[in-house]
């Protein structure tokens, strides 16, 4: 079982017992820590997505040690002016172990079976609705070519908003 969780504003595929390096977190270590941005669980065939997070899911972990990335020099240079600068740069990090994963009432992804009936719904909306849909769904060429047929005066300097109400 694996799940995608957003931890300081970056995502991580995450498992049980797997160490993690995140930027670093508030708290000691030894400190348990869970984090409820769960985007994405997978458990075999068993898929759940989240829209955009999984309501309930919880990824516990804890702290086991702060420390320091590896050392990356930022070297900068001028040829023939004289002009040299190098810095340095360690980033702080947090190795984290993943304890678990806890899904709560996580809603399933969706299959093709289940969209159809959306489909039928959507067939309900008006017409004047489902026109305008399908006209912004042309590109400005298009819609130019669509209004030239028409007979639409000033075609030619109208954006697609304009063109779309034109046409519609």
């Amino acid at each position: 079982m694996y799940a995608i969780v957003e931890i300081a504003g970056q995502q991580f595929k995450v498992a049980k017992d797997q160490k993690v390096y995140v930027n670093r977190l508030a708290g000691e270590e030894g400190d348990k820590v869970s984090f409820d941005k769960v985007l994405l669980t997978a458990d075999g065939d068993n898929v759940t997505v989240g829209a955009p997070a999984i309501d309930g899911a919880l990824v516990g972990a804890k702290i086991n040690r702060h420390l320091k990335g590896d050392k990356v020099i930022v070297f900068k240079k001028k040829r023939r002016k004289g002009y040299r600068v190098k810095n340095g740069h360690r980033q702080a990090l947090t190795e984290i172990l993943i304890e678990g994963i806890d899904l709560k009432g996580g809603k399933k992804a969706t299959s093709a079976k289940k969209e159809e009936p959306k489909k039928e719904e959507s067939k309900k909306e008006s017409k004047s609705d489902k026109k305008s849909d399908d006209l912004s769904q042309h590109t400005v060429v298009e819609l130019r070519e669509m209004a030239k047929e028409k007979g639409v005066e000033g075609y030619s300097s109208m954006k697609k908003a304009e063109l779309i109400a034109a046409l519609s």
